[in-house]
């Protein structure tokens, strides 16, 4: 039998089923290469992304605890009055978290002093923990998915001659 471009397919009782030509088949897997190549791309490469994001705004949770903390401290050591001092760092805490791009009511400030607040010499610790949200799921309503908490403290002393 001589060799011939086509490829018959034949049936038990020999007559040929149907012809597909070499180039009928070249032609049906033109492309398959490019689709498979982006498919998997696609697949891999949003997870990915997504690790990139999540990790980045847990950093930047960070930063704005770690200022937030400080500010805290801070301003806290600055007051005479421990009510108007809470309200100071309290302030300064939500502004710092704001300022990050955060949510301020996910931030929580506690105030401690050893021996006391208004003591000279007396040493004010401030500690912020904040709740950072997955990025992008954040904005579905009803949704509250929570990557990490991050947390800070700072201390400061309070002046001698305040």
């Amino acid at each position: 039998m001589p060799s011939s471009p086509d490829k018959r397919h034949t049936r038990e009782d020999g007559e040929a089923a149907f012809t597909v030509s070499d180039e009928t088949v070249r032609g049906l897997e033109t492309g398959s290469a490019i689709v498979e190549f982006i498919f998997l791309a696609v697949l891999l490469m949003v997870p990915v992304a997504y690790l990139i994001l999540t990790v980045g705004q847990i950093q930047g949770g960070a930063y704005a605890t770690v200022g937030a903390a400080d500010q805290a401290a801070k301003v806290f050591v600055l007051h005479n009055d421990l009510p108007a001092a809470h309200l100071a760092a309290e302030q300064a805490v939500r502004l710092a978290v704001q300022d990050m791009g955060f949510d301020p009511d996910a931030a929580v400030l506690s105030i401690s002093c050893d021996p006391g607040c208004a003591t000279a010499g007396a040493t004010v610790r401030a500690h912020v923990e904040l709740r950072v949200e997955l990025p992008l799921v954040g904005a579905l309503p009803g949704v509250n998915a929570t990557a990490a908490t991050v947390e800070s403290n700072a201390m400061q002393k309070v002046g001698r001659f305040k």
